[in-house]
């Protein structure tokens, strides 16, 4: 299996996605630089957080252009796992590849610590290592988190399980309390209707070592190592 960090300018998680896909979880992974459209033989790719041309116009807009995007496109279209963090989850939302929008933080300020998220549905790439209901400690380090989207499209997102993940208090029973920017219904994360495709507010990468006060991040990133698994078996 093979990784790919795709990389734009502005990008500053780069490095961290790359690190804990290379010397935490031991698997091979490259950095796709954001005007190429090969992305190097990558079976996942990673969509890392910063601030893509410096957010100009609002996040994530300009990124949403840059040649590679087509490529992920394509992946994404044909069943390839994609995950957008951070700003790469803006990116997503940009490019139409996953629903909704986000807005500034409700309290208009940055905001940097750790927050608890919850597990909503496990049958996912991004998820299935986890347990129904688990609760991880991760960081958000966002100024623009706050996530809205109408509706009709909030009944589909429910209907469709498409919500991943809802940020809660550290023993998941008061989600208003736990959210941070006021993201509707408690949103941190969410998946396309396919579910290949997903994004979220908070940094996994930056939880894969105790070291770093958490290590609860490394259930995602070994949620997208088993499914790689799964599916080389399946075709094998």
């Amino acid at each position: 299996m093979k990784f790919g960090v795709i990389v734009f300018p502005g990008s500053n998680c780069d490095h961290d996605a790359f690190h804990a896909v290379a010397d935490v979880l031991h698997k091979p992974v490259e950095f796709i630089w954001h005007q190429s459209e090969d992305l190097a033989g990558a079976d996942a790719l990673i969509l890392p957080g910063g601030f893509a041309y410096g957010d100009y116009l609002r996040t994530g807009a300009i990124a949403r252009f840059s040649p590679v995007m087509r490529a992920v496109e394509t992946f994404a279209k044909a069943g390839g796992p994609v995950l957008g963090i951070c700003n790469g989850f803006q990116i997503l939302l940009e490019a139409g590849l996953l629903p909704g929008a986000v807005m500034r933080n409700s309290g208009l300020r940055y905001i940097c610590r750790h927050v608890n998220i919850r597990i909503e549905e496990t049958d996912t790439p991004f998820t299935n290592a986890a347990r129904p209901g688990q609760i991880l400690k991760i960081p958000i380090a966002h100024n623009d988190g706050n996530y809205t989207i109408d509706e009709a499209g909030l009944r589909a997102l429910e209907r469709n399980r498409q919500i991943l993940f809802r940020y809660t208090s550290a023993d998941g029973k008061d989600d208003a309390a736990g959210n941070p920017n006021g993201s509707l219904r408690n949103i941190a994360g969410l998946c396309n209707v396919q579910r290949n495709v997903a994004g979220l507010m908070p940094h996994p990468e930056r939880a894969v070592e105790s070291v770093l006060d958490s290590a609860d991040g490394l259930v995602i990133m070994k949620s997208m190592v088993e499914a790689l698994v799964g599916a080389a078996k399946a075709t094998a």
